[in-house]
C-alpha cells in the first residue's frame, strides 16, 4: 500500500477524459491534476519546447510527493516520455503507449489510422510503436490543427472531423487511434462518421488499465473501499478552469489552485 496520491497532467483540462477514467478504475486512489491553461496549446509548438513545458510539470508534481505521474498529453507523451522516465524517481506513464497496442490488437485488416495534433503527428511515436508491434502494418497519420480548439469553445465539430476522416476512410483503415485526450468529448460525432465498421481507440480507457496494472504490479494501491480525493491546479485562469472543467470531468471540481509558471520553471 502506498497512499501517495497520483499526478496527472496535461496542457489544459482535455487530460480531465483520462482522470475520470482513473477515477472510475482506481476509486481508492488519491489523484493531483495540473493543467498548464497558461501555455495552451501544445500541439503547434516544436517539440523542444513541449518537452521542456512537460519537464517543468512533471518535477513540480515530483515535488509535491505524488507516487506516479501520468503524461494525459499526446503532444506531451510524444515529445517528452522517455526522457521523463529516465530523470525522474517515480514511474511515468504516457497516453500513446497503450493507445498503441490497443490498435494493434484490434486491426483486423492491418490498416491503423490516427487523428491527432500537429506536434503529435511530427512526432512519429505512434507510427514507431505500431510498426514495432507489427511491421506489416499501413498507418496512416493525420493531423487536426482545428479540432481542439473548437471542443475547447464548444463548437460543432462534425464538418471537421468529417474532412479529417476522409484520408483514413479512402486508406481503408479498419482501426483509428484518436491520438487526443480532448477526443473523447465529441465520442459521438467519431462514432457517426466512422461508423460501427471501423474501431475507435481513446486514450483514456487504455491509460487508466495502464496506471492500474503499475499499482498492482508495484503492490502499491490504496486500500480498497476508501474514497479517493482530488484536486486541481492550473497555471491559467482557476474560474475558467473549473467552468470548462467540470463539462469534461462530469464532476463538481471545487477549489482549483494556481500555480504560476514561474513556479514550474523555479521547480526545473
Amino acid at each position: 500500500m502506498d497512499d501517495r496520491p497520483i499526478g496527472v497532467f496535461d496542457s489544459g483540462v482535455g487530460g480531465l477524459t483520462v482522470l475520470h477514467e482513473c477515477l472510475v478504475t482506481m476509486p481508492a486512489e488519491d489523484f493531483v491534476y495540473l493543467g498548464d491553461h497558461a501555455r495552451l496549446p501544445y500541439g503547434p509548438r516544436p517539440l523542444d519546447e513541449i518537452r521542456r513545458f512537460a519537464h517543468e510539470i512533471a518535477l513540480y508534481l515530483e515535488a509535491q510527493g505524488v507516487k506516479l505521474i501520468v503524461v494525459a498529453c499526446n503532444a506531451a507523451t510524444s515529445a517528452a516520455l522517455p526522457a521523463l522516465q529516465e530523470s525522474l524517481a517515480v514511474p511515468v506513464v504516457g497516453v500513446i503507449t497503450p493507445e498503441a497496442s490497443a490498435a494493434v490488437r484490434a486491426t483486423r485488416n492491418r490498416r491503423v489510422g490516427l487523428l491527432a495534433t500537429q506536434a503529435t503527428v511530427e512526432a512519429g511515436r505512434y507510427e514507431k510503436l505500431v510498426r514495432t508491434l507489427d511491421a506489416g502494418i499501413r498507418f496512416t497519420a493525420v493531423a487536426c490543427p482545428a479540432l481542439v480548439p473548437l471542443i475547447e469553445a464548444g463548437e460543432q465539430t462534425v464538418d471537421a472531423v468529417r474532412e479529417y476522416a476522409a484520408p483514413l476512410q479512402a486508406a481503408g483503415c479498419d482501426t483509428v487511434i484518436l491520438g487526443c485526450t480532448h477526443y473523447p468529448l465529441i465520442r459521438p460525432v467519431f462514432e457517426r462518421i466512422f461508423g460501427r465498421d471501423v474501431t475507435l481507440v481513446f486514450s483514456a480507457e487504455e491509460t487508466a488499465r495502464e496506471v492500474a496494472d503499475t499499482l498492482a504490479r508495484k503492490g502499491w494501491e490504496n486500500e480498497p473501499g476508501r474514497l479517493g480525493d482530488y484536486r486541481f491546479l492550473t497555471t491559467g485562469d482557476p474560474v475558467v478552469f473549473r467552468e470548462l472543467g467540470e463539462r469534461f470531468l462530469q464532476l463538481p471540481l471545487g477549489d482549483v489552485e494556481r500555480v504560476s509558471v514561474s513556479e514550474l520553471e523555479r521547480a526545473a
